[in-house]
């Protein structure tokens, strides 16, 4: 072993994140040679940056002083400064909150927010064969897939998919809350799509799991005021802020949202929004996580392709024992879509053949499902209280 190697720290634990972190390592270590510092204001740390070893360190978006910057380069390590004028920030550290992505909605309604404005900027770039945008949709990808692997860590996850045009009022609408709200009180990781309808659905149903039952259905007449995202996307997200005022304890869930798809927001009730602009990153990573099952609700083509996604690794086994796939409403997979006669075809013989499942309605498909992986108490935060689950960020 090289002396260099003796003195690094592990891959695993030499990622610093937040200004308490790099106080930590600076008092105990003395040193942030190695270390990867991520998003983390260093213009009041000069003194320490002057005079550490950061040799083969790297500083990915972090604000500090030129002279400080110029002598942890010349000591080895390399400097990715801060994007000037970006409406996200390609190096963040951690998941996004609703109030990151809608902040400024009360003020100057849905346009003015870093959600609008960053799928704006998409826009303007995502056609325009400029290297240096292209390089910052992929850090920024990266950075996320990094984020949530990190929160994930250890957690018993669900994947509930369905299409965003279910609308809240509804009865397959109120039925996806309560599926999500029977998936986090029983111990699980709610994890959607993050957009609206029965992903919103779900997400609001683990937002609801702390309360009593009364708390969601209060909740639905609430937002069944405001049934979609058309014609506003103000109207109707500030409905669901609305609702987390009134109960602002809720539990917590993912979701993974697109700004591929910029017709469709995010929903305000996951606590943590792992949002992607390269879709099909989005789409593995939120199947390939859902370690603990995948639920299906009825959709159109974007579901489809999601069930298929999801079966092909359960046909191959390519990531180990296949996993539950419960799909929700009998008449939509056989009649109207009939994915559910292919995927049975598919399934005949192979290992995965006792893990799919036709269910009529979303509350049957959590009595299959949790039984399935195990059912463990959650806390009031709503994540799974099991060794090396991951907990939500305050």
């Amino acid at each position: 072993m090289l002396p260099s190697e003796a003195s690094a720290p592990h891959p695993g634990d030499r990622e610093i994140e937040t200004l308490a972190a790099f106080d930590e390592v600076v008092a105990e270590r003395g040193s942030l040679a190695g270390y990867r510092v991520q998003a983390v204001d260093l213009t009041d740390r000069t003194d320490a940056l002057l005079t550490l070893d950061t040799a083969d360190a790297v500083f990915l978006g972090c604000p500090m002083h030129e002279d400080a910057a110029a002598r942890v380069r010349a000591s080895g390590a390399l400097v990715f400064p801060p994007v000037p004028g970006l409406p996200f920030d390609p190096y963040l550290a951690r998941l996004y909150t609703p109030g990151d992505l809608f902040a400024g909605l009360a003020d100057g309604g849905y346009d003015a927010t870093p959600d609008a404005r960053a799928y704006a900027w998409f826009q303007r770039t995502k056609a325009d064969g400029d290297v240096f945008a292209s390089m910052l949709r992929a850090v920024h990808d990266d950075s996320v897939s990094d984020a949530l692997d990190e929160l994930l860590h250890g957690a018993q996850v669900v994947g509930v998919m369905g299409g965003h045009a279910m609308a809240r009022g509804t009865d397959a609408y109120a039925g996806a809350a309560r599926l999500g709200r029977s998936l986090a009180r029983a111990g699980l990781t709610v994890a959607t799509g993050g957009g609206p309808g029965a992903m919103e659905a779900a997400n609001l149903g683990a937002y609801a799991a702390p309360y009593d039952d009364t708390m969601l259905d209060e909740s639905l007449e609430l937002l069944a005021e405001t049934p979609s995202f058309t014609p506003s996307v103000t109207a109707w997200a500030k409905a669901a802020f609305l609702v987390r005022e009134r109960w602002p304890d809720g539990g917590a869930s993912v979701g993974i949202p697109t700004w591929f798809y910029g017709h469709e927001p995010p929903n305000a009730f996951a606590a943590h929004l792992a949002k992607y602009f390269a879709n099909a990153t989005r789409e593995d990573g939120l199947l390939a996580r859902s370690n603990a099952g995948v639920v299906f609700l009825p959709g159109a083509a974007g579901t489809v392709q999601e069930i298929f996604d999801n079966a092909t690794p359960n046909y191959y086994a390519s990531r180990g024992e296949p996993t539950p796939m419960v799909l929700v409403g009998e008449a939509h997979w056989t009649t109207r879509l009939p994915a559910w006669p292919l995927l049975r075809a598919l399934a005949a013989d192979r290992p995965m053949a006792g893990r799919i499942t036709l269910v009529d309605d979303a509350e049957t498909a959590a009595e299959v499902l949790v039984p399935a992986v195990g059912n463990r108490p959650a806390g009031r935060d709503g994540w799974a209280q099991h060794p090396g689950a991951a907990q939500p960020s305050t």
